[in-house]
């Protein structure tokens, strides 16, 4: 290598064109979705390249200064994550119980259309 180049210099450049890839398919997961869990694992995702461009310019700098914020941006991802899943899980289960009664009223109406026929088949149907 020539003298200028360091191997640092190389690893940080490779890292940030990976994070930046990263991020930006991120956005595009975010962007078309379909669902909102791929848009919460995206969010996920792009606030971890968030956190890894901000260790490479730690790295970079040589400081330390913006642990703080990456122990914020850490603790806002989780609780987001869990707020998301808490809502979705709740959603989901209203979603089931709604299909489970529908469910129950096509049973119903189906037996009694079978019962309809039986009847009728039977000549014990009653007669107007």
């Amino acid at each position: 290598m020539s003298p200028g180049i360091d191997l640092v210099s190389v690893g940080v450049a490779v890292a940030g064109a990976l994070v930046l890839v990263t991020a930006l398919l991120a956005v595009i997961r975010i962007v078309r979705g379909p669902s909102i869990l791929d848009r919460l694992i995206a969010t996920d995702v792009l606030i971890s390249c968030l956190m890894l461009g901000l260790g490479i310019e730690m790295i970079l700098d040589g400081h330390t200064r913006t642990i703080p914020l990456l122990v914020a941006l850490a603790a806002t991802a989780l609780f987001g994550t869990i707020a998301v899943a808490r809502y979705v899980t709740k959603q989901d289960r209203a979603e089931r119980e709604r299909l489970e009664r529908e469910q129950a009223e096509r049973n119903a109406a189906e037996a009694a259309a079978d019962a309809a026929a039986a009847d009728a088949a039977t000549g014990t149907g009653e007669r107007a």
